[in-house]
């Protein structure tokens, strides 16, 4: 399977952005955030789209603009942590390239995200141990669409060396 479309699935935390930008110059293309392609289009935040116009609306945002990737070439593509989940969104992506799960643990993305919470307003208003509960329902909710991904990246895995393999192996 020859792909130069790569698409980061995972909870939030996991390093979906970074390692779109470090492998988008890795292989000299575009390398994207799908959420903030939405805050740009939108002008608004992700939490005033659910709060004005609902979750929804902004699902189909989300899969409007992901579809809108089919015509370019060669990217990579942060995913929102939800985005796999909804509209057939996981099947469009395996069926257009290459879908990386980084499967961070839950304790370390706690450690990640305590740092930032004020910036995400899922997690905003809660503790260590909520960030925690929080994380592992969503994983829950999500298993059986991240399971679906090429590839599964765990955080006992050295992702960088992998990630390079990976493009070696489907980059053209």
């Amino acid at each position: 399977m020859a792909a130069e479309k790569i698409f980061l699935i995972g909870l939030m935390g996991s390093g979906k952005s970074y390692w779109a930008k470090k492998m988008s110059k890795w292989i000299k293309c575009a390398g994207y955030d799908l959420d903030d392609l939405i805050v740009m289009n939108e002008e608004k935040t992700i939490a005033e789209i659910f709060a004005e116009d609902g979750e929804d609306y902004f699902r189909k945002t989300e899969s409007k603009l992901l579809k809108w990737f089919k015509e370019k070439k060669k990217y990579v593509l942060a995913t929102g942590g939800g985005a796999p989940c909804f509209n057939d969104n996981m099947q469009w992506m395996k069926k257009e390239g290459v879908v990386i799960w980084l499967d961070e643990s839950v304790e370390i993305l706690v450690q990640r995200l305590i740092k930032e919470k004020a910036h995400r307003p899922l997690i905003a208003h809660l503790d260590e141990a909520g960030i925690a509960t929080f994380l592992q329902q969503q994983l829950v909710n999500r298993f059986s669409f991240y399971q679906q991904a090429h590839y599964r990246l765990g955080s006992d895995e050295i992702v960088e060396s992998v990630l390079k393999k990976l493009i070696q192996k489907h980059v053209a």
